[in-house]
């Protein structure tokens, strides 16, 4: 049993990452998958074959177990920031996002086995304050690891649905609403990163004196 117990209309981060810290991403082919899989895979009725559903022009609008906030797609992991929209909408949508990429993922990369380590983290994302700051850290997240140039080929996020105003998969009304405007939010989550940055260096260097 889950520490955490879901319900509809809370807020969850939720992120794992490849089984002993592999790569789940390889290429642009692989994240596209995955994000096709984020939008297809999220319906109360299973969609069956993604390659045969995408020969239908005019699909059935259907209601979604999960409403993305914020995404971050890393080489070796993931972080969302979602809410849940139907009775066991997280874990439906995570077993089927799961298990429809791994297979995916194996039948083109020619291996075997599981590809994520166990069963995916989560969260409760409990208060608005932490949950802003949440989503600047996931739309940020390739600053965190520092990818500068490289962030375009080795992670794909929300923060250009952010930043930009474009429409994708994030519900961002949620979080915009609260500033003035895309640019009031883009000064907050930079700044903000920058709050937690600083925060888990001062963690490294506490330790490293503990340790001494």
């Amino acid at each position: 049993m889950r520490k955490t117990q879901f319900a509809n209309g809370e807020f969850y981060h939720v992120y794992n990452r490849g089984v002993d810290k592999r790569s789940i991403f390889l290429d642009k082919w692989d994240f596209d998958r995955f994000l096709k899989s984020m939008e297809e895979f999220n319906a109360i009725d299973p969609i069956g074959s993604i390659y045969e559903n995408s020969f239908i022009k005019e699909k059935p609008s259907q209601k979604k177990l999960v409403n993305f906030i914020a995404y971050c797609l890393n080489t070796n992991h993931f972080h969302f920031l979602i809410r849940q929209a139907s009775e066991q909408g997280i874990e439906k949508f995570m077993q089927r996002l799961g298990t429809g990429y791994t297979k995916y993922f194996n039948n083109r990369h020619k291996r075997n086995g599981i590809l994520f380590q166990g069963v995916f983290k989560v969260v409760h994302v409990g208060s608005n304050n932490y949950l802003l700051h949440l989503s600047s850290y996931i739309n940020l997240n390739f600053r965190v690891h520092k990818l500068g140039s490289e962030a375009s080929k080795l992670t794909k996020s929300s923060w250009e649905e952010y930043a930009s105003g474009k429409e994708g998969l994030c519900k961002k009304d949620l979080v915009l609403r609260q500033f003035k405007g895309a640019a009031e939010y883009k000064n907050f989550a930079e700044g903000s990163l920058k709050d937690i940055l600083g925060r888990k260096e001062s963690l490294r260097e506490m330790e490293s004196l503990l340790l001494d």
